[in-house]
């Protein structure tokens, strides 16, 4: 017989929620720390250390190709979507986010290793961003938390334009990167799913003198937002 799981407190939430904010913050610090290195070696490490297709020899740079960067425009562009996603993608749950973040990068680089142009290298944090978005998305829907789903729609709708990024035809971009970076995230949604038992919704009863009925999804959302504290 499953055991119905304890309810998440909203202590606990805004204790994942700081461990994120700083996670990802010395995140972001170590990929520009990076950057600063490989610039000042005029980006050594970007050409030694990037996925280049079909060459078995580079096949461990894909866990090392997402920390590098070919231009500050370039970091530039990567930092801001990589806190955000990143941040919402870990607010949940810090060890899942790192399970996450392994299973994208693996993902992201092994198509580009299998599917790209021979002799073309590739870093970048998009594949991260694109994969942190995926899961952002679909979270919601594995999960059945009313609260992400709903920030799974509101990104999907405010950043639909980035799945431009897996279209072919903008020059200097890692179409390939990013389409495995975003089946990672999906991917990794599934498998990093919450399996605890929901507790069951109380029982629906007829509304009486016009009180609203317990139970359902708004009871469902009302108890997300008192996890939360915001109720």
């Amino acid at each position: 017989m499953s055991r119905a799981a304890a309810p998440v407190s909203a202590e606990w939430m805004v204790a994942e929620a700081r461990r994120a904010f700083f996670v990802m913050f010395g995140f972001l610090a170590l990929v520009w720390v990076v950057q600063l290195a490989n610039w000042a070696g005029d980006y050594g490490l970007s050409k030694g250390y990037a996925v280049i297709s079909g060459e078995p020899g580079r096949l461990p740079d894909i866990l090392a190709a997402p920390l590098l960067h070919w231009s500050w425009a370039h970091i530039e562009a990567n930092s801001g979507p990589l806190f955000v996603f990143g941040f919402l993608a870990a607010y949940r749950g810090v060890a899942r986010f790192f399970g996450l973040t392994l299973l994208v990068a693996f993902v992201s680089g092994l198509t580009i290793w299998f599917l790209e142009r021979p002799g073309v290298g590739t870093v970048g944090a998009s594949g991260l961003v694109f994969g942190y978005f995926g899961y952002v998305v679909v979270r919601g829907f594995f999960d059945r938390h009313l609260i992400d789903s709903l920030v799974g729609v509101v990104m999907a709708a405010s950043f639909a334009y980035t799945f431009t990024g897996v279209l072919p035809g903008t020059p200097g971009v890692s179409r390939l990167g990013h389409l495995g970076g975003l089946i990672g995230g999906i991917v990794g949604a599934w498998v990093f799913r919450d399996r605890r038992a929901k507790e069951p919704s109380a029982p629906r009863k007829p509304k009486t003198n016009g009180e609203p009925t317990p139970g359902g999804p708004r009871a469902e959302l009302h108890k997300e937002l008192r996890d939360l504290g915001v109720l």
